[in-house]
């Protein structure tokens, strides 16, 4: 099993970047898919969850700006982030569970499969 991000990058305050996470021997359409982030010296950060029936659940700091998707043809979770602030920067991670995400909250305590993360930096 192998999870891999791609599409972090440095944008501008108020800009935009979709990332994508890869996903080798993981059945997206079965699985509970998120995504977190994680700044320097800070703990890593639940951002959004889609779980196997496709229901979402977002970080309060991100609803409105961020979308979370997959193509479970493809296999791909997406992460489209828009109207980026400087306090988005950090890395991505994305994230599998072999069941239902359960709520949010918990996927960062169970997750069967992480992968490397990708960095986000937004700048003023």
């Amino acid at each position: 099993v192998q999870l891999v991000e791609s599409g972090g990058g440095s944008v501008q305050t108020g800009g935009s970047l979709r990332l994508a996470c890869a996903a080798s021997g993981v059945t997206t359409s079965r699985y509970c898919m998120g995504w977190f982030r994680q700044a320097p010296g800070r703990e890593r950060e639940e951002v959004a969850l889609i779980d196997s029936d496709g229901s979402t659940n977002y970080a309060d700091s991100v609803k409105g700006r961020f979308t979370i998707s997959k193509d479970n043809a493809k296999n791909t979770l997406y992460l489209q982030m828009n109207s980026l602030k400087p306090e988005d920067t950090a890395i991505y991670v994305c994230a599998a569970r072999r069941a239902q995400c359960g709520g949010s909250g918990i996927l960062k305590w169970v997750a069967d499969y992480w992968g490397q993360g990708t960095q986000v930096t937004v700048s003023s």
